[in-house]
């Protein structure tokens, strides 16, 4: 009896997905007949078409096996050649990510989720994707690393249109913002969109990068951070400022152009929020968080501002002292600087955008009062300890001058190493 009950619903819904397809290709064949730029890839939109049909018929003959085949076609998704005969257009997107749960932008990565890949599902399944990644013409502007955030990285790619000829005002092309907002997760938003010339690549056409790293600046020495951060400014050769790349990056000068440290309007009890903020053409791997590092070991008293000389000085210190990277969170692209791109949004998206971000800010001020109400919480000090550990000299960590510490290996050091594993 189980089995009849099992069958019968097997027939029913092979019966409605039937349906489903016969409606979709009917769909397809409106839009093509519609369409001018479909005579090329008919074929080939046919033959998708009617593989699925014939697929799902097959399925009446009940074999569990092409049964298990149409339930995975039911996952969202698709065939993104199907979508070639549609018209398209080359835009840039602005976007912006919180990136404490993502091991970092690149889809590259070994490790999943990364932002680009949860950007391309978006893609995926708004069927505003055309052709595959490479078709597209994809490029992004910063390859953040993981945990850091960006509010305004930019990518650029070809992106299905409702335009079959370019539009001055764009009327009438799809609300890119508010489709792919609407299939993003919570801590990915898109700000804006601009469509840009065949040319434009949103790595090799930026004119110039900004980074903020905050930090709290309690027991710090700001006025010596900010003084030391100032000898960044001009074209350096940054090889002790980052995590070298012998195989792939040959040179080591990079140009910084501004470098300011400024107060946020966020405060903790007593402790003010700061932001270093450093912009510049481009950045090495890990160049900023090196950079911090060693401003807050200044800041710290540890070392004096004219440490930045002498890293910067590379023919008196080949080699870089081994000292730890700041933390990557607090690490946020913050903006991208590119020549003609007025990014635009849509007055509807925008204010949904504005009320998504806000509903954000609340659940993590919310977060911070429960961390907060915990540490109002914990037991007071008693006063007989209180006293007691007033009367004990606590050791402080002892600190070894970065002059004084080992080196890692040099450029050439590395590069000679590279070479005897490509002779064996």
């Amino acid at each position: 009896m189980n089995l009849r009950w099992r069958w019968r619903w097997r027939r029913r819904w092979v019966r409605r997905r039937l349906l489903e397809l016969e409606a979709e290709n009917a769909k397809f064949s409106s839009q093509l007949a519609n369409c001018r730029c479909h005579e090329k890839e008919d074929k080939r939109s046919a033959v998708s078409c009617d593989s699925s049909l014939e697929t799902s018929r097959k399925s009446n003959s009940g074999s569990k096996k092409i049964t298990k085949e149409i339930v995975k076609e039911k996952v969202p998704g698709y065939d993104t050649r199907i979508m070639n005969h549609h018209c398209k257009r080359y835009v840039a997107l602005k976007v912006m990510y919180f990136g404490q749960r993502f091991y970092g932008f690149a889809a590259e990565a070994q490790m999943d989720p990364t932002i680009e890949s949860e950007i391309f599902k978006a893609l995926e399944k708004t069927r505003l994707l055309v052709g595959d990644k490479k078709e597209s013409h994809y490029s992004r502007c910063g390859r953040t690393d993981k945990g850091v955030s960006a509010v305004g990285q930019v990518i650029a790619l070809y992106l299905r249109s409702n335009l079959k000829e370019t539009c001055e005002n764009n009327e009438g092309e799809i609300d890119y913002v508010r489709v792919l907002n609407r299939a993003l997760p919570d801590d990915i938003r898109v700000f804006g969109w601009c469509p840009v010339p065949l040319g434009f690549n949103a790595r090799f056409s930026c004119l110039g990068r900004e980074y903020y790293y905050l930090f709290w600046g309690e027991n710090l020495n700001l006025l010596a951070m900010e003084s030391a951060g100032r000898k960044f400014i001009g074209e350096h050769d940054f090889r002790n400022f980052c995590k070298m790349d012998a195989l792939n990056v040959h040179n080591y000068r990079r140009k910084v152009t501004s470098f300011a440290i400024s107060p946020c309007d966020v405060r903790c009890d007593e402790n003010q929020l700061w932001a270093i903020k450093i912009k510049g053409s481009a950045f090495l791997w890990h160049q900023v968080r090196c950079m911090v590092a060693v401003l807050f070991l200044i800041g710290q008293g540890h070392e004096s501002p004219d440490v930045i000389d002498a890293l910067l000085d590379t023919d008196r210190i080949p080699r870089k002292p081994q000292y730890s990277m700041a933390p990557e969170i607090p690490l946020v692209l913050q903006s991208c600087e590119f020549e003609g791109l007025n990014f635009t949004c849509s007055s509807d998206s925008m204010q949904a955008l504005r009320v998504h971000l806000a509903n954000e800010c609340q659940n993590y001020h919310l977060k911070a009062a429960i961390f907060h109400e915990a540490l109002q919480s914990c037991l007071p000090i008693e006063k007989d300890q209180r006293s007691l550990d007033n009367g004990t000299v606590k050791k402080k960590s002892s600190h070894v001058p970065l002059m004084s510490r080992p080196t890692e290996p040099s450029y050439e050091e590395r590069r000679a190493k590279l070479n005897t594993r490509h002779k064996d």
